[in-house]
């Protein structure tokens, strides 16, 4: 199989950690693309109509594409038990957190580095920054014994946003705040998966 990816992308980092901390990354090649709304590669418009990233080419049927999509996909094709039944709205919803946070950060760094500089609106990077910490809120508030517990999708899911936001939007300090979460982050971000898909370019 092959993973069409950006290395700065959350939602390919998502399916990156999976892949390691399941044991499946001796089954996928990473293929690295440079892509963009403006100028998508050819490869990511032929493994997904939408132009969107990532997508996991597989052998034996179509692209699968949406990072979400194919988390469950590889949890389910190893049983690694990262959406267990038992808490499973818990852990779709959390993991949505973390994809919504990571939609509006993305968001914010298309609209400061893909824009002309005269079109660029602070209002809406500054509304899109209201809901990453919206995001940040509700996980220190409410989520953290989940966090707490045993990994799941959404911990991925968490992490990969948190570190989008130290990688492009580190200068508005998403720390303040959110203590608990962000010892939690220190934490999580020593994993090897988490270390070994780091990108800090």
């Amino acid at each position: 199989m092959q993973l069409i990816m950006a290395e700065a992308s959350p939602f390919a980092r998502k399916v990156r950690v999976l892949l390691r901390e399941t044991g499946q990354l001796k089954d996928v090649q990473e293929v690295h693309v440079a892509t963009s709304p403006m100028n998508t590669d050819a490869k990511v418009k032929a493994a997904n109509p939408t132009g969107r990233i990532p997508s996991l080419i597989r052998p034996d049927g179509p692209a699968l594409y949406d990072s979400r999509v194919i988390t469950r996909y590889l949890d389910a094709r190893v049983n690694a038990g990262l959406y267990p039944e038992a808490e499973l709205w818990d852990v779709l919803t959390l993991e949505a957190t973390g994809d919504s946070m990571m939609d509006s950060a993305v968001s914010i760094s298309y609209e400061s580095r893909l824009r002309p500089e005269h079109m660029v609106s602070t209002d809406w990077m500054d509304a899109q920054w209201t809901k990453v910490m919206g995001g940040c809120d509700a996980l220190q508030s409410d989520w953290m014994p989940q966090l707490n517990g045993p990994m799941t999708m959404a911990h991925m899911s968490t992490a990969c946003a948190l570190g989008y936001l130290d990688l492009r939007h580190d200068a508005r300090n998403w720390r303040q705040g959110h203590d608990a979460l962000a010892t939690w982050f220190t934490t999580f971000a020593k994993r090897d998966s988490m270390v070994d898909t780091h990108f800090d370019g």
